[in-house]
């Protein structure tokens, strides 16, 4: 179920809110726990009932483990082993099978099923286990624990929450304000937008680009750079949309989520990239693995190591695929650069400038652009034949209409890299909406709803596109 379905839109959420505020009203807070997590587990059943089994084995397992790991190292070391075993074999399996058949081993590859968010869960809970080893967790409660994993609105790509940030607000007791709700809706509003209109209406554009490229065609430069802009926005705002909607979902119903995105593409260098683009993400990185590695505490060489390793195993924790290790390798080396680069005189002397500050923006854009590029690609062939068309002046086209990159195209980039580079971000826009007064709210909620209810209709009438980051 998408949220922008109208299963979603129209049926679940309805019911979801309905059922939750009655709950709310007339019993006790445990009771809205058990709803919130009867629907979410609903909710992820929906694409497939039998993979509800690997969700909450996954979840009884993590929490007996937790509840006896305080100061075990031991205990603490089998537990993760068994959650990356498992994400292992249904993420990379298929990967390693056809890479040794690829070959010449005798192996015959495997089609195993990717289940539903397990990338995202299984980390969520990785975290609990170290935290509970290190003895940070003192709430034990099984309802609670299951609505921290399970809660749908985060479920399926994120943001990635941490304990920390969620029990708390359990044992406080979920509470729902004017001001939450409002925050909530025109969030959520804000991301729908972003995916059903944004999103989805520059893939038309980058789908023909990637997908002629791994099918060998010739691309000529201004498609591949039109087919790589065009996916650059398409995954921001399909990502940040989600996030938005589930931030927004997470207000309405009282629980405040972490942000994951903070206009990313206004970043001065990657290092400032990384700590808006997918930021519970990069936190997680940094806590679990970049810190345990050892992080800056030793040489200068080591902390580059430790950079370069905690990205490309970021980049294999994206998909099974040589093409995320090359993404991976790529923001390894990119950070690295760019810590070397800021011992530099020259960036200490030219760091205030107007014009130094708008080269490293180009710089920076340019290189995440590049980046994407074996992100999006199917095959590392097809990534080749887009970034060598990029780099050089081909001239000649394999494609034809309507699959080459038309004007309405540059015209729907232009417009997209307007809202990416000089609007406000969602949450600065939906906080403002909270803050409105007297006429002028009422008009921004008719607004809202006119335009809301538009989206809604698109959505139940076109056909639907996933979002990206279910594929991880």
């Amino acid at each position: 179920m998408l949220f922008d379905s109208w299963q979603f839109l129209l049926v679940f959420l309805p019911a979801c809110l309905i059922v939750f505020f009655l709950l709310k009203k007339f019993t006790s807070q445990r009771a809205v726990f058990l709803q919130l997590v009867g629907f979410s587990l609903a909710f992820y059943a929906w694409w497939e009932p039998s993979l509800l089994f690997l969700l909450i084995s996954s979840i009884l397992f993590n929490f007996l483990i937790g509840k006896h790991v305080v100061g075990n190292k031991f205990l603490a070391t089998v537990a993760i082993g068994v959650n990356l075993s498992a994400l292992f074999f249904f993420k990379y399996t298929n990967f390693v099978t056809q890479t040794l058949f690829g070959f010449g081993f005798a192996v015959e590859p495997t089609n195993i099923i990717l289940p539903l968010a397990i990338s995202f869960f299984t980390f969520q809970q990785i975290a609990y286990i170290v935290d509970s080893y290190k003895g940070e967790v003192r709430e034990h409660d099984f309802l609670s624990y299951c609505l921290f994993v399970t809660f749908f609105p985060q479920l399926i790509a994120g943001p990635i929450v941490h304990h920390k940030e969620m029990m708390p607000q359990f044992l406080a007791g979920i509470r729902v304000t004017r001001s939450s709700l409002t925050f909530g809706a025109f969030l959520f509003g804000i991301g729908l937008f972003k995916k059903v209109i944004l999103a989805d209406g520059i893939a038309q554009y980058a789908n023909p680009i990637f997908d002629a490229a791994d099918s060998g065609f010739a691309i000529s430069s201004l498609e591949a750079w039109g087919g790589a802009l065009a996916y650059t926005f398409q995954l921001y705002f399909d990502f940040s949309g989600y996030a938005d909607m589930a931030i927004g979902l997470g207000a309405l119903f009282g629980i405040i989520l972490p942000i994951n995105f903070n206009s990313p593409y206004k970043s001065l260098g990657i290092i400032d990239f990384w700590r808006r683009w997918h930021i519970t993400l990069g936190n997680f990185l940094r806590d679990y693995l970049y810190i345990p590695l050892g992080g800056n505490r030793k040489s200068k060489n080591r902390k580059m190591l430790n950079l370069f390793m905690t990205m490309f195993l970021g980049g294999i924790w994206h998909g099974a695929g040589w093409n995320f290790m090359v993404w991976g390798a790529l923001h390894g080396s990119y950070l690295c650069i760019n810590h070397l680069w800021l011992t530099t005189n020259l960036h200490i002397r030219f760091k205030a400038s107007m014009v130094y500050k708008f080269s490293s923006w180009i710089l920076t854009f340019v290189c995440v652009v590049i980046a994407w590029v074996f992100f999006r690609a199917a095959s590392f062939d097809g990534a080749i034949q887009i970034l060598y068309s990029m780099l050089t002046m081909q001239k000649n086209s394999g494609l034809e209409s309507p699959e080459v990159f038309t004007l309405h195209g540059w015209i729907w980039l232009i417009m997209l890299a307007i809202i990416a580079f000089f609007f406000p971000n969602s949450r600065a826009l939906a906080t403002y909406v909270t803050k409105l007064d007297g006429s002028t709210r009422y008009v921004a909620y008719g607004a809202f709803i006119t335009l809301f209810a538009f989206i809604t209709l698109i959505s139940s009438t076109s056909e639907y596109n996933e979002f990206i980051y279910f594929n991880f």
